[in-house]
């Protein structure tokens, strides 16, 4: 469905406008959306929400997601807490370190 939307253009994936890294720092996962361009950063400004990327990551993390802002950068970074199993020290998950979640927000439809 996503790829049929996309062919018509009314919505597109975070991946076509912007790239992500992620980090850990204990139980929290943090992940930098960099946009491509002065364009594609009020588009994920206005659509990339706390509570859309809590959704999109529903199940997989305990706490809550906070968002900040660095429009210098063209660039959202947000806080994912309870995400890591407890951190990369105790955890037993194959990618303690979250960075697996990077590719996860770049999934996240667009309205164009």
């Amino acid at each position: 469905r996503l790829d049929q939307a996309r062919d018509r253009g009314a919505v597109m994936i975070l991946h076509d406008i912007a790239t992500a890294r992620a980090g850990d720092k204990g139980n929290t996962s943090q992940i930098a959306v960099i946009a491509k361009d002065d364009v594609a950063y009020a588009l994920i400004v206005g659509q990339v929400t706390p509570e859309r990327v809590a959704a999109h990551f529903a199940g997989m993390f305990t706490g809550k997601v906070t968002r900040h802002e660095a429009p210098a950068l063209k660039a959202l970074v947000f806080l994912i807490e309870g995400a890591l199993g407890g951190g990369v020290s105790i955890s037993l998950a194959s990618d303690p370190h979250g960075k697996s979640f990077s590719s996860l927000i770049l999934t996240l439809p667009i309205d164009r």
